[in-house]
This record gives C-alpha cells, structure tokens and sequence, in this order.
C-alpha cells in the first residue's frame, strides 16, 4: 500500500526520484504506469494496479457515456515507464504540462497508487480539504 508524503526536485528533463518507501511497494516490478489524475495530478500505479482499475473501467459498457468519458480519459492519459537503477523515472511531458509542474513536486501515496503534485498546487489542495472537511492528521 502506497503511504506517506514525501517532497523532492527533479534531477534533470522530468526525472525524479521515487522515495524509498514508494519503491518498496513495486516490489521488483520496473515499471511504473503513469496516468491524468484528478485535481490536476499525476496518478502512479504498479502494472498490477493498473489494470485492477482498467478493469474497473471496462466492466461498464461502452454505451454508457459516462464510462466513455472515463476510458478516454484514463487510456489516453496514461503511458508506462521505466524505473532505473538509482530508482528514478522520467515523466513524460504531456504529463508535467497536464499537473502544471514546475521544478518542486509532493509525491504523497494514496493506498492502492500513488500521486506526483506541483508542490504549491498540493499546498492549496490539502488547504481545501482542510477547509471542507475538518483537519485531517
């Protein structure tokens, strides 16, 4: 299970480094599906997690608009990528312009995946749910 909050930079043309504890939970797979979150995030799965969602979304039949505009949604925003050696992966970027990344990124984990965020956008974000629904600790 993905778990924490953890701020990093990127170490050059969209490449960061994956905290210790996010690694741990890839086990020993080497790649890392990245896809459009919502709230202007990016979303990361295991390959596993991935397609449990994916199947998730392609149970609902395709007549359904609503399930459409997710498929879209979710397939086209996706793509897969390769974790290294020092345990870093590079974010396309189709996906950094989606999440409006600059140079300082919240990798906070969120159970089944987790989440990569501009960290000013995080800041507001967590604000907002503060604001909505109590403090959360």
């Amino acid at each position: 299970m993905f778990l924490g909050e953890y701020k990093t930079s990127f170490s050059g043309r969209g490449r960061i480094v994956l905290p210790k504890r996010m690694r741990s939970e890839l086990k020993e797979e080497k790649t890392v599906i990245l896809s459009k979150g919502f709230e202007s995030c990016i979303w990361g799965f295991t390959q596993k997690g991935f397609e449990k969602e994916a199947g998730k979304q392609l149970e609902i039949s395709a007549t359904e608009e609503r399930a459409r505009y997710m498929r879209r949604y979710l397939f086209s925003g996706s793509e897969s990528v390769e974790l290294d050696a020092q345990g870093r992966i590079i974010i396309p970027s189709a996906l950094l312009d989606f999440a409006s990344v600059k140079k300082e990124v919240v990798i906070i984990g969120a159970g089944d995946h987790f989440e990569i965020w501009d960290v000013k956008r995080w800041k507001k974000h967590i604000r907002k749910i503060e604001r909505s629904h109590g403090r959360i600790s």
